[in-house]
Formats: C-alpha cells, sequence, structure tokens
C-alpha cells in the first residue's frame, strides 16, 4: 500500500505542478495588436483567464484528506466506523447515485429550455462541461490503478477516489458558477444532490468516507479547471489563426499510459 500510496501522491503532486506553470506562464503573456493611428503602435493587453486559486483551497482540503485517510490510522478507523455504522441500520441499496451524479447539469439545462438564462450559452456551456468531466476521469481513473484500494463490499480495488462523487461535485459546481452570478441562492442547489450521490456511494457499500470526500475535492476543482481552460479549447475548436505578433505558447500536460505517469510538453508558434 506504501508503494501504491506514493505513486498516487507523485500523480498528484505533478497535475498539481502542471496547473501551477501554465497558469504562471499565461500571467505574464501579453498579445500586441497592431493598429494604425498616425503611424504609430497601439499596443493592447488582453486580459489573461487565470485561475483562482482561493476557489482551490476547499477541494484542496477534501484531497488531502482522503489522501491522508489512506494511511493515517485515526483517519481508516473513521473509514471503518463510518461503514459499521451504516451496516448496523441495514438501509436500503439503491442505485440512484447513478443519476443523481449527473442531476445538476441536467437541471442546468432544464432552466436554460425554460429561460432561466446562466453565464453560457448552449455550446460554450457544454465544451465547458464535457471538458469537467474528462478532466474529472483523468484524474481519477488513474489514481484507482495506482492506490488500488479495496472496496468495502470487497468486489475489486478501484475504491479510491469516488469517480462518483468526482462527477457528481463536479455537476454541482458546474451548476454554481453558470448561476453564482445572477442568482446565488439556485446556484447552490445542485449540491444537495451531489451529496445525496456521496453518501449513497457509502450507503451502497462502495466506498469509504475518504474516497468520497477525495472524490468531491477533484469534482470541484475539474469544473474550476474546465472554466479556466475555456478561452484555449473555444480558440481551438474555432480554428482562429494567430496573427504573425501573436507570442508563441507553451502548454505542458500530464500523462498516464500503461501505469507510466509521464508531463507531455507541446509548444506553438
Amino acid at each position: 500500500m506504501k508503494k501504491h500510496f506514493q505513486k498516487a501522491l507523485m500523480y498528484i503532486l505533478v497535475l498539481s505542478s502542471t496547473v501551477s506553470t501554465i497558469n504562471a506562464q499565461n500571467t505574464n503573456d501579453t498579445i500586441e495588436v497592431q493598429k494604425p493611428a498616425q503611424d504609430s503602435m497601439i499596443t493592447t493587453e488582453i486580459q489573461k483567464n487565470n485561475l483562482n486559486y482561493k476557489s482551490l483551497i476547499i477541494p484542496t482540503a477534501f484531497i488531502a484528506y482522503g489522501v491522508a485517510g489512506l494511511m493515517m490510522n485515526n483517519l481508516k478507523q473513521l473509514n471503518i466506523s463510518t461503514k459499521v455504522e451504516i451496516n448496523e441500520h441495514q438501509p436500503t441499496q439503491i442505485k440512484l447515485d447513478n443519476y443523481t451524479q449527473y442531476a445538476p447539469a441536467v437541471i442546468v439545462y432544464g432552466l436554460n429550455a425554460a429561460g432561466i438564462k446562466g453565464k453560457h450559452n448552449l455550446r460554450d456551456r457544454t465544451i465547458i462541461y464535457a471538458s469537467s468531466q474528462l478532466i474529472a476521469a483523468a484524474f481519477t481513473m488513474p489514481l484507482k490503478y495506482l492506490v488500488k484500494e479495496e472496496r468495502p463490499d470487497r468486489s475489486n480495488t478501484l475504491s479510491f477516489p469516488s469517480g462518483h462523487a468526482a462527477a457528481a461535485f463536479s455537476s454541482a459546481q458546474f451548476m454554481f458558477r453558470e448561476y453564482k452570478d445572477s442568482n446565488f441562492w439556485l446556484s447552490l442547489s445542485g449540491y444537495p444532490f451531489a451529496i445525496f450521490t456521496g453518501v449513497y456511494r457509502m450507503l451502497n457499500d462502495k466506498h469509504w468516507l475518504g474516497d468520497v470526500v477525495a472524490g468531491a475535492g477533484f469534482g470541484i476543482i475539474s469544473t474550476e479547471l474546465a472554466y479556466w481552460l475555456f478561452p484555449k479549447i473555444d480558440n481551438l475548436l474555432r480554428g482562429k489563426t494567430k496573427s504573425k505578433n501573436t507570442l508563441s505558447s507553451t502548454m505542458v500536460m500530464p500523462f498516464y499510459q500503461n501505469k507510466i505517469v509521464g508531463i507531455g510538453w507541446v509548444k506553438t508558434f
């Protein structure tokens, strides 16, 4: 377990350093636009979409708790006692958690169809939501095979972190980001579905408490990253050509393949 924990920790650190590197580069980048104005050069600095690190504090704490629960005896015992408490009440196992993980996103589309507009149009919010789900999967799936934590029901060793919780909290954060500026209380209504999903992953004996908490953290971070990356993805999909005065950019992305963790480097000119 210690070896798997070290691999998982290295993977998380690689992802964190990648985000910091890309964001630091974007903070310093400017784009010069030339316009004729009495034979002079007008330089316009285009504002960058920087990642708000304050929004990462809570989900990072969730992830840290989940990782600590893999090694610290007190937190391990809390996982076990939570399972014992659940089993004592013998709750009915239902599969609603397979659907409630996506409920907040479905509500966003429903509200927009009903005329309650969010922050983005249909195309843009679809790109953002799809990106958030892909990022969440990129976080959770490799870690499941690196950590190899056994599920409470002993069905396999893919317990940490909870993919359902990651998808659910990613969806809830998506709803929050779409409506927080126009209707704050409405923006919070996706979180009960996310919490329900996480609780029922434990009630259905599929995850430990630490798995769910870590999954929630990964889900929230995934959506924050999706909003941050959206302008780049949007430009790529629209196929906009760069002017000769546009500065070159570098993107560094982590990868996981055949149980190997690494970093990919792409340079555009």
